[in-house]
């Protein structure tokens, strides 16, 4: 479609009783609209953007969105996104799986991969306690995490949570249930400010807070 066409402005895209001028169109909105961050004059603009492209460049996209959602794996050890059974960080010969690091998210896990200080494994929670939200301990992988340290393996739990209302109450949590086991059980250090979300620290302060970890001292 010729980029001159009218429907590719803005103000050609409803007529004069505000709607759009495609069911289609105003549907592909509404879908883009629903994404985090995404308003519907960004999704329009998406939208507009695809309608330019080759048919075979949007079939493409398309597609892997679908593929991903049906092919894609969780890692069985550390419930990182993966592409087989154990995912690559896991499975390395390279890492040091006496360390498992512990994060809220998949976001977390690539943050502290950027800084490349830290050679150990992972272990994603998929969240952090929060009542307020209806998000409890049976909602997270605390119990694989527990059964990942009782296998005798693991000597050191790097808590790396966001360090928040919820974070630290995660972060007590876990290290109750980590009582008995023998692991040594430690802190990132606060050079990420109180409140802040772990993925959004710069990698040379968050490196450095892997790296000059403090042992957790859970209050009784």
């Amino acid at each position: 479609m010729p980029p001159d066409n009218p429907y590719f402005h803005t103000n050609g895209l409803k007529d004069m009783n505000g709607q759009y001028p495609s069911l289609l169109l105003e549907k592909a909105v509404g879908e883009f609209a629903k994404l985090p961050g995404i308003g519907r004059k960004t999704a329009m603009r998406l939208v507009l953007h695809l309608l330019r492209q080759e048919t075979a460049t949007v079939e493409a996209f398309g597609q892997s969105v679908i593929t991903l959602k049906h092919e894609v794996k969780y890692c069985r050890v550390c419930h990182n996104i993966s592409d087989s059974e154990i995912c690559s960080i896991c499975s390395s010969p390279q890492r040091d799986a006496s360390l498992v690091c512990v994060v809220e998210s998949i976001r977390d896990v690539m943050a502290v991969e950027a800084t490349q200080q830290y050679r150990g494994l992972y272990h994603v929670l998929g969240g952090v306690i929060s009542p307020m939200e209806g998000i409890g301990p049976a909602d997270l992988q605390i119990d694989s995490l527990v059964q990942r340290v009782q296998g005798g393996e693991v000597k050191e739990v790097i808590l790396a949570l966001s360090t928040t209302m919820e974070g630290d109450t995660t972060n007590f949590y876990i290290s109750r249930k980590l009582q008995g086991t023998g692991v040594k059980i430690s802190l990132i250090a606060r050079g990420v400010a109180i409140g802040d979300e772990l993925e959004y620290a710069d990698e040379v302060t968050l490196g450095r807070s892997i790296v000059n970890r403090t042992p957790f001292d859970a209050p009784i």
